[in-house]
């Protein structure tokens, strides 16, 4: 025992060096496996059969079940499944393949997306691919996360405060640290490996069990980012990728910066819509100016503050219902609407626009477990409450609109769980133990299982804070893709596609000027469409960086048809 005890110190001092040597011959961002290199042993094909009754699928959707590894560096280790849905093309002798959704996130599922199939603007592609959409893991039923009961991540009503108080602030700071506490509690050893270079790795897996030699994939919002990645990591498996909604790459902007910019960009489409619903002062009689009607919101968050909207809508649950105008301008009538009969005395629209669904309590806790769970997981957060503080105070001062919910929402990355902290305890208590001779029978054994921990977890924490990959192409190592970004997006501000482009040589983009909705493929815009169904079909894109005008604006008491996209 005791000479065990020696070797494993001895061995226990040469962490600090595996680390030094993981950092002298990793590539560049952390990325731990070569470009065009396969993750993980060839998966089987997926056998899709009837969709489980709890998917909420109707016949004509397929499912079927991906196992992939946890950790891509131990690919014989634990295995995850993810869920995966599919409905054939609908012209087999046009078919090209499978088309892989993914709609963002971090925590978005696309289950649902082959009935996209049977949506007019989506018919003709439906009949070259097979839609497959999939849940990635931690969502739905891939491996689930969650770090907070559901009933209580969903209790209303609840506050928001534009310039909150200290007394506020603490309480906020409070409520991130017990969330972050909770993922880690509930996931475990887990945890680390939700990010975003494993969902580029599996959907390289889910590449190859469906059989296709290369992917073709649409990734909206997020799905650009971890799109991006695989773009990096795996070139040569790609045939044809759309990018609708571009995240800003550069890894010094992932993820706390893009955050901090995504506040500003709220605030200039939460200005769009003031103005908007100004112009329409005649219909909604919310004021003339941009500001009346800031003060007429203002008024409503104050009385739901005195007297939720049937007990269950306060501040906050009306500022999110309203976020929305900041995504798709679809949402514009029923926003001014609801808001103008709630003034005028009726309380029924802002109810049924608003009011928490407690029958989707675990499904949103699950989005926002594996949203907090990727983006901490994948870069370096400040881990000074002084530093979110400073930040956010600044931006606010000219865009309170969503600032400091942003923050909060991010604001668990502060309190992350350091895994080298934890490996670490665990390996002194092994050493203790062995040392006083207090657990002499398989002591030996949980001390070598310790300092393996230790190390993998000294390698892998080495790597990660690296930052995340550095994102890009050299020239003809992509086929043709296309990027797709409206100029005055809030989630994703424009800076982001111009980046990616220039990341990714030979990709091509398309603007729609002066527009704002976020994800725009195959939706109202039908220049954006043509230019979408001509690289889906035919792989063609513009020979320079081509633009649309703008999508009409709304017309007043409209209803939000096919808003979510």
């Amino acid at each position: 025992m005791k000479g065990r005890l020696v070797r494993t110190l001895a061995l226990y001092g040469t962490i600090g060096s595996l680390v030094l040597t993981a950092l002298a011959t990793a590539p560049a961002g952390g990325a731990t496996a070569p470009p065009g290199e396969p993750p993980a042993p060839m998966p089987q094909r997926i056998v899709f059969g009837r969709c489980a009754p709890v998917e909420h699928l109707p016949a004509s959707v397929q499912c079927g079940k991906l196992a992939v590894p946890l950790d891509y560096a131990r690919p014989k280790g634990k295995k995850i499944t993810l869920t995966v849905s599919r409905i054939r093309a609908t012209a087999p002798e046009e078919r090209q393949g499978a088309l892989v959704f993914n709609p963002g996130g971090p925590g978005a599922s696309s289950m649902e997306f082959p009935l996209y199939g049977a949506l007019p603007k989506w018919r003709r592609t439906a009949r070259a691919y097979d839609f497959v959409g999939y849940a990635p893991r931690g969502v739905g039923r891939s491996a689930p996360l969650s770090c907070q009961d559901p009933q209580e991540f969903t209790k209303a009503p609840t506050d928001t405060q534009r310039y909150p108080t200290e007394a506020f602030k603490r309480q906020k700071v409070a409520e991130a640290r017990a969330y972050a506490q909770g993922c880690a509690r509930n996931a475990g050893a887990d945890l680390p490996f939700y990010n975003s270079l494993n969902n580029a790795r599996d959907l390289d897996m889910l590449r190859a069990a469906l059989g296709e030699q290369k992917l073709t994939f649409m990734g909206a919002s997020y799905g650009t980012y971890f799109g991006a990645v695989y773009a990096t990591l795996f070139p040569g498996h790609i045939r044809r990728m759309i990018f609708d909604s571009v995240v800003n790459p550069d890894p010094r902007q992932i993820w706390y910066r893009n955050n901090l910019d995504q506040n500003v960009a709220f605030e200039r489409r939460w200005g769009d819509w003031l103005r908007w619903v100004a112009g329409h002062h005649a219909t909604y009689g919310l004021g003339t100016t941009p500001k009346a009607v800031q003060r007429s919101y203002d008024t409503a968050i104050q009385r739901v503050r005195r007297v939720p909207i049937n007990g269950k809508i306060g501040p906050a649950q009306l500022q999110s219902a309203f976020l929305k105008t900041g995504y798709n301008d679809a949402y514009w009538p029923i926003s001014a609407q609801s808001l103008s009969a709630y003034l005028h005395g009726n309380i029924k629209p802002m109810a049924t626009q608003t009011l928490p669904k407690t029958t989707n309590a675990k499904a949103e806790e699950n989005t926002n477990a594996v949203y907090t769970a990727v983006e901490c997981n994948d870069a370096s957060w400040p881990r000074d409450w002084e530093t979110w503080d400073r930040d956010n105070t600044r931006v606010a001062r000219t865009a309170p609109f969503e600032t400091w919910d942003n923050a909060w929402m991010n604001l668990p990355c502060a309190f992350w769980p350091d895994r080298m902290e934890s490996a670490e305890a665990r390996l002194d208590a092994a050493v203790g133990r062995v040392a006083s001779d207090a657990s002499p029978v398989g002591a030996g054994d949980g001390l070598d299982g310790a300092l393996d921990h230790a190390t993998t977890t000294a390698v892998d924490e080495a790597l990660r804070r690296r930052g995340p990959l550095d994102i890009r192409t050299a020239p003809g190592a992509l086929p043709p893709v296309l990027l797709l970004a409206a100029e005055r997006d809030a989630a994703t501000p424009y800076t982001g596609a111009v980046e990616l482009q220039r990341r990714l040589a030979g990709s091509t983009l398309v603007t729609e000027r002066g527009a704002g909705t976020h994800g725009i493929a195959l939706g109202a815009n039908e220049c954006v469409n043509r230019y979408t169904e001509a690289y889906l079909l035919r792989g063609e894109v513009p020979a320079h960086a081509a633009s649309c005008a703008p999508r009409a604006e709304p017309v007043p008491n409209q209803q939000p048809q096919g808003a979510a996209k």
